[in-house]
């Protein structure tokens, strides 16, 4: 029932992702949401950040941010960081994302996206055919409007992590 909402995997966050394997099977392409998937909401990257994406560039992988927010936060985040990005993508749209693509020279089978929303993140990405990746968000602390989304998420997940336990014990 809200299987187009299920991330392909859930994890506690994005930098404890195992990229060299994703590089090893072939991933070549990362997308990114920023806020509350990589910093908090509305802060610059932080230096735990900015050394992931250094590390990440090292391995090979094509980075972009795809963010609904304004270009004037995207560039603040991105200052140190220097990876494209889109801003006002338009989430959960898979223009955004398709067009992400493109502009790295990947396929659905060689990105990945990660991102800590259901609704726009996740929802955008399996729209579009990308694997994806849930992470906790950073911040506890959030804007109303997500503070809502949150609670139907809550919903979601109840069923994804209930499908996840069956699978385990088959």
């Amino acid at each position: 029932m809200f299987q187009i909402f299920y991330p392909d995997r859930a994890v506690s966050s994005a930098y404890k992702i195992p990229y060299e394997k994703l590089y090893q099977r072939g991933v070549r392409g990362l997308l990114y949401d920023i806020d509350n998937t990589l910093t908090e909401h509305g802060a610059d990257a932080t230096s735990e950040t900015i050394a992931l994406m250094n590390r990440l560039k090292k391995i090979g992988f094509r980075i972009m941010f795809l963010s609904n927010n304004n270009e004037k936060r995207v560039v603040r985040f991105n200052q140190k960081i220097g990876a494209d990005y889109i801003f006002k993508a338009g989430k959960p749209s898979k223009k955004s994302y398709l067009r992400a693509m493109q502009r790295m020279g990947t396929t659905k089978e060689n990105t990945v996206f990660i991102g800590d929303q259901l609704f726009t993140d996740i929802l955008g990405a399996k729209r579009a055919g990308i694997y994806t990746y849930l992470v906790r968000p950073i911040a506890a602390h959030e804007e109303i409007q997500i503070v809502l989304k949150r609670k139907l998420e809550r919903i979601v997940l109840f069923f994804y992590w209930r499908k996840k336990r069956r699978e385990k014990r088959e």
